[in-house]
């Protein structure tokens, strides 16, 4: 039965997956909204993460008011396959938009802008886990959308949710790809605070059993 086990994580393909980095740069450092996921998940319990999940088969019809930035869409297409389509990509930002709601209770005044997402990250889960994800990270900068920060709270799949100085997540317990995602977001930012839209996305997956990052 354990072999068998064994043979059935090992087969386990990704899944399309997004998530939100809001940041909040009206202070004097930026911060970032992140929360705890509960102890009781079977994926990445007790850590802090960003919104996000799974893309769900719906999340195509979901209304949006502007589409997402050309240079965007194009990163998103680079280096997939061609089931990854101009319609797929869009629901996998719908997606983040809708993660972001159900865990932290934020959601736009008006249907989903989605022309103000940057996309900074893709990272898929290595195999041997329980479950796997090829997830897509946007970023979203709080001063350019139209969230209601009054509805932001806790949920079943987030706790402690709160704004983070995003130079100091000391002692948090995050996830190794959350944290060079983080590093990624800083030194994007270090180097252009608006963070365009054509910036390099880092894509980080295993190979030959070795931790990857490349650039799409």
């Amino acid at each position: 039965m354990d072999a068998l086990k064994h043979a059935r994580i090992a087969g386990v393909r990704p899944k399309d997956a997004a998530s939100l980095i809001l940041i909040d740069r009206s202070a004097e450092r930026p911060r970032v909204l992140m929360g705890r996921r509960g102890s009781g998940h079977v994926f990445m319990p007790d850590v802090y993460v960003f919104p996000g999940g799974r893309r769900d088969a719906g999340d195509h019809t979901l209304p949006f008011s502007a589409d997402l930035d050309p240079l965007v869409s194009e990163k998103l297409l680079a280096g997939t396959s061609a089931r990854m389509t101009s319609r797929r990509a869009r629901a996998l930002a719908l997606a983040a938009l809708r993660e972001l709601h159900e865990e932290t209770g934020l959601a736009g005044v008006a249907a989903a802008d989605l022309s103000r997402l940057r996309y900074v990250a893709r990272a898929i889960t290595p195999p041997g886990n329980v479950r796997r994800y090829d997830t897509r990270f946007f970023l979203a900068f709080s001063d350019e959308t139209l969230f209601d920060m009054r509805h932001l709270k806790d949920s079943s799949e987030l706790q402690d949710v709160r704004w983070l100085d995003i130079a100091e997540l000391y002692g948090l317990k995050l996830p190794r790809i959350t944290q060079a995602v983080l590093e990624d977001v800083r030194n994007l930012m270090a180097t252009d605070p608006s963070l365009p839209f054509g910036s390099p996305v880092s894509f980080y997956f295993m190979r030959h059993g070795r931790f990857v990052r490349s650039r799409l």
